[in-house]
């Protein structure tokens, strides 16, 4: 009796029960509640078999951004800026003229190492005719002073049977004075008896003092002669000092001339350095971009002066980039290079990349930071490390052919370690 009294009265509080739009609800079904419980046990189900796929064949970070070379354009030369032809946040590419130098000063260095180029080119030819000239002269000079020293020798010996001969000579000339004198002897008593005529006496005389005079003569000529050896041996000492001063400083002088033809040839090299450095400061008026990029932090207008290495933009690179993430050392067990990772970029509502683990650091961030820990003060506190690991984009041109990525950007990785 009081369960049909309580079953009466569930059915009529049932039948009270009415919606927000005022008609009366209707109460779920066994079944109903059978599916809301196999949906959710389903759900259930699917996010455990995530949460082991993820945990069990893939490793991820939060803590990872892209990274790229950022370029700082200086000015290699010192002058004045004629022209500025980009703006902030402008794109551009590769080579593209960022700004110009008066290039006026170097235009005229670079003509007149031109000229300088040209005149040492001239001397090397002047040095280098003159070699073989040289080399004629020392050979002829040494032939020359070879022949004077033989004609002096031939001299010497001339002289010298001159001085026999004059010698010679005297001893004629003694003979016949000696037999002249004897005949004026002998004709003296006999002319004194006028045995013979006073006249041939005096032929006789004459005849005796022609002889002595002849004697005299004969010894003058013997002096003369051997004066004349003497000169004829100074000569042949001279010849033969001029001919061993040709052998010995010939091949000095033809030497002397080549190394002149050499220094020529140096200066020339040295021209052609400066020639080439004053070329390179005449380009270096036009600054141009080092890579593809957008400019940042602009800093030089027309007018200014600049200086050796002064910054005068940033380029920031479009294509040459990459992800640095900070992974947790008890991340990196299964994790090593040549791995494949998905790339979710948080600023584009988790827009996909595909790229690799290529490097995995050296030393955890900590360690490379300006103060890194000491843990042997006492206050040592465990706390888990993180390693950076280098992945690069391995489609980056077609999967980024708008260049939506910039350096800074914070990246999502997902490396596949199994």
């Amino acid at each position: 009796m009081a369960d049909s009294v309580a079953t009466a009265n569930q059915d009529q509080a049932e039948r009270k029960v009415l919606t927000a739009s005022g008609e009366p609800a209707v109460p779920p079904s066994n079944s109903s509640r059978k599916f809301i419980v196999i949906g959710v046990v389903l759900l259930l189900v699917v996010a455990a078999g995530l949460f082991y796929w993820r945990s069990t064949f893939t490793e991820d970070t939060d803590d990872a951004q892209v990274e790229g070379n950022l370029y700082q354009v200086s000015s290699r030369i010192t002058g004045q800026v004629v022209k500025v032809y980009v703006d902030d946040n402008q794109t551009v590419q590769a080579g593209q003229l960022l700004a110009e130098i008066d290039p006026t000063d170097y235009q005229v260095a670079y003509d007149q190492a031109v000229a300088n180029l040209a005149s040492a080119r001239a001397d090397y030819t002047e040095a280098t005719v003159n070699v073989p000239i040289t080399r004629t002269t020392v050979g002829t000079s040494v032939r020359t002073s070879s022949s004077d020293v033989q004609g002096s020798t031939d001299m010497v010996a001339q002289a010298e049977k001159q001085v026999d001969a004059a010698v010679a000579r005297v001893d004629q000339a003694k003979a016949n004075a000696l037999k002249a004198q004897l005949d004026v002897d002998r004709y003296k008593p006999l002319v004194a008896k006028d045995v013979i005529s006073k006249q041939q006496y005096d032929a006789a005389v004459a005849q005796a003092s022609a002889t002595q005079a002849a004697v005299i003569e004969a010894e003058s000529n013997v002096l003369a002669q051997q004066n004349a050896v003497s000169n004829a041996r100074q000569r042949l000492a001279q010849s033969q000092l001029q001919s061993e001063q040709s052998v010995k400083n010939g091949p000095g002088q033809i030497q002397v001339q080549q190394s002149r033809a050499a220094a020529a040839e140096a200066a020339i090299k040295q021209a052609e350095t400066r020639v080439e450095q004053a070329r390179l400061n005449l380009t270096y008026t036009h600054i141009t971009a080092p890579v593809a990029g957008i400019v940042n932090k602009k800093n030089v207008e027309a007018g200014a002066n600049l200086s050796v290495g002064q910054d005068l933009m940033t380029i920031i690179p479009l294509t040459d980039l990459w992800v640095t993430a900070n992974f947790k050392e008890t991340q990196l067990d299964r994790m090593h290079v040549g791995q494949e990772v998905t790339l979710k970029v948080d600023a584009y509502g988790g827009r996909k990349f595909s790229g690799k683990v290529t490097q995995v650091g050296g030393a955890t961030g900590s360690m490379l930071s300006l103060f890194p820990p000491e843990n042997a003060t006492g206050n040592y506190v465990k706390v888990v490390q993180r390693i950076p690991v280098r992945i690069d984009f391995t489609n980056l041109q077609q999967e980024d052919g708008d260049y939506v990525l910039r350096p800074g950007l914070s990246v999502t990785p997902e490396v596949k370690v199994k």
